[in-house]
């Protein structure tokens, strides 16, 4: 299972989800969603914005843990 690690991230670089939002261009649902890990899948764009803003590469955001069996 994909893991998004963004709400670390955020607090790690103190941003706030609103402000980050509004910088990439994405509505606060949307980044709300993908905070969560509510999402199916994200566009590259949206990665690179994240990636972008928060000074950091898709591995920080993004983690890998297997299911359990």
């Amino acid at each position: 299972m994909i893991v998004v690690n963004l709400d670390r991230v955020l607090v790690d670089r103190k941003v706030k989800s609103k402000d980050l939002a509004k910088r990439i261009g994405l509505s606060e649902n949307n980044l709300s969603r993908i905070k969560t890990n509510n999402i199916r899948a994200i566009r590259f764009s949206t990665l690179d914005g994240l990636c972008r803003e928060l000074g950091c590469r898709p591995g920080d955001l993004l983690d890998y843990v297997p299911d359990e069996e």
